[in-house]
């Protein structure tokens, strides 16, 4: 199992450079509505696309595939979504939803005409968890755990992961039968919580999507495409030669991971 790589990115040659170096999926991001209330505050991306953009980066891509976050269920969201899947979409991401009805009617807006992602990412979704995985047409669900975090006043956001959360949640939709994965990751070696320590709980959760968070490129303080090349063709590569030791490791090797996240996670908080 290779966990399914995804990057955030408007721009075509970075697509065209994400895509070559063996990213999976190639994300659009058209939310806007109300996510500068909930995280303007913080050191988060609001990325600002537009849905010009998916059309764009279709017309770049040759076997990526382009997953285009909407807004969340509004007035206009039937032609956003209409509009998205004419331009290219090949997957269809819905965020911060909170009921069953919402997801519903998503599904009933993008009828078929390409697969269906739900972002879970607020306490109510959690809450409401056995009714919205009711729903039929859900092929994917990556739980957000920026949003989540918040939404429990959190002050970390991989405390769901150290608390049970993120473990309840994805054996849930296990025994539903539906791909889903969670949160970012930054390069091997790097991140508050080390990459690697958050690959191995994906694999001890047999979950198979993650995001290549900003920090793993960020774009906005490298302008030159050669070393943007070089990070992705480096990271991408560092992440799949630790998946193939991953596979050889014992059951012991991932309780003990799952201790340290645990510990790290405390640790991190206590200093927060």
């Amino acid at each position: 199992m290779a966990l399914n790589l995804m990057y955030i990115t408007n721009k075509q040659d970075i697509a065209k450079i994400a895509e070559k170096n063996g990213v999976d999926w190639i994300f659009v991001d058209l939310e806007i509505n109300g996510k500068e209330e909930r995280q303007g505050h913080l050191d988060t991306v609001i990325s600002h696309h537009r849905i010009e953009d998916v059309k764009k980066i279709k017309a770049v891509l040759t076997k990526t595939e382009l997953i285009v976050r909407v807004n969340p269920i509004y007035e206009g969201s039937k032609d956003e979504i209409d509009k998205v899947i004419d331009y290219g979409a090949d997957i269809v991401m819905l965020p911060f939803f909170k009921t069953k009805n919402e997801v519903k009617k998503f599904i009933e807006y993008v009828n078929g005409r390409c697969k269906v992602c739900l972002l879970l990412e607020t306490p109510e979704a959690v809450e409401n968890i056995d009714s919205i995985l009711s729903v039929n047409g859900i092929d994917y669900v990556h739980i957000g755990l920026n949003d989540l975090h918040l939404g429990y006043k959190k002050k970390f956001m991989f405390e769901l992961l150290s608390d049970g959360t993120v473990e309840k949640l994805c054996n849930k939709i296990r025994q539903k039968g539906i791909t889903y994965g969670f949160g970012g990751i930054a390069q091997i070696g790097q991140g508050t919580l080390r990459a690697e320590k958050i690959i191995a709980e994906h694999y001890r959760l047999s979950s198979s999507m993650v995001i290549l968070s900003r920090s793993f490129c960020n774009i906005n303080k490298i302008n030159n495409l050669k070393e943007v090349n070089k990070l992705f063709a480096e990271g991408v590569n560092n992440i799949r030669q630790f998946e193939k030791e991953l596979v050889s490791k014992s059951r012991e090797f991932f309780i003990e991971n799952q201790r340290d996240v645990k510990r790290i996670v405390s640790e991190i908080v206590d200093n927060l």
